[in-house]
């Protein structure tokens, strides 16, 4: 269910080895190198506190994304010209679909014990009906969570599988955006225990890294495929 939700699937994508090895390193690096400095200088204090920090930062990701798509979509489509705005259009239900999944995904944990259906205290022995929620609960989690965590790396790796709406927006996008997140982290203080030029490198090194694969991704699709965002837009 995981590939049917966040695996682009538009027939005449574009398969290049090359550039989802390309994609697939970047998401690795960026994520063991955050988690290096957040052991090294102290910023996490054991390894939930390291999930914590990331869940947060995906949050924000997501939420910066939940505005930011829209918007990118819209301005993309808007640029083309006829007949690719109505193709365009068509295609962005799928990626819609992606990002909307993984957000309830990540949210209902937090609705649940929110809502004070769950919560640290609940006594699960209070009731049968509450003994058959815990097991039910344990039997949806066992889908849920491989689910969820499946999502966030295929979504990170596919920017929310965009290249259905055409094979130039994840790159574009996934630029965009994690420019937009390191602004966050700027404002926000992020990795404020760690010295300062261990925080330039690691507010800088992911948009810099990402943009640099972004557009050699770009470049090779031009040069291999004669893909460009002048073609997709019919300019």
């Amino acid at each position: 269910m995981g590939n049917a939700v966040f695996t682009p699937s538009r027939q005449d994508r574009v398969h290049d080895p090359a550039v989802k090895k390309a994609q697939i390193w970047r998401t690795v690096v960026g994520l063991v190198a955050v988690t290096w400095m957040l052991f090294s200088y102290g910023l996490a204090s054991d390894a939930n506190a390291v999930l914590d920090d990331r869940f947060a930062q995906i949050r924000t990701t997501l939420i910066t994304l939940a505005v930011t798509f829209p918007i990118a979509v819209v301005v993309f489509i808007a640029a083309a010209r006829p007949p690719n705005r109505r193709l365009f259009l068509r295609r962005a239900v799928k990626p819609a679909v992606a990002l909307i999944t993984l957000i309830v995904t990540l949210a209902a944990p937090r609705l649940a014990t929110g809502m004070g259906y769950v919560t640290e205290d609940t006594d699960w022995t209070a009731a049968p009906w509450r003994v058959v929620l815990l097991f039910a609960i344990g039997a949806f989690s066992l889908w849920y969570i491989p689910f969820g965590l499946y999502g966030i790396v295929q979504s990170l790796v596919h920017v929310f599988r965009t290249a259905d709406l055409h094979d130039t927006v994840p790159p574009l996008l996934a630029t965009l955006l994690v420019w937009e997140v390191a602004i966050f982290d700027v404002f926000q203080g992020a990795y404020g225990g760690a010295p300062l030029g261990v925080r330039l490198a690691f507010i800088l090194g992911a948009p810099l890294s990402v943009t640099a694969v972004a557009m050699w991704e770009l470049q090779r699709l031009r040069t291999r495929h004669g893909i460009t965002v002048r073609g997709a837009l019919l300019r």
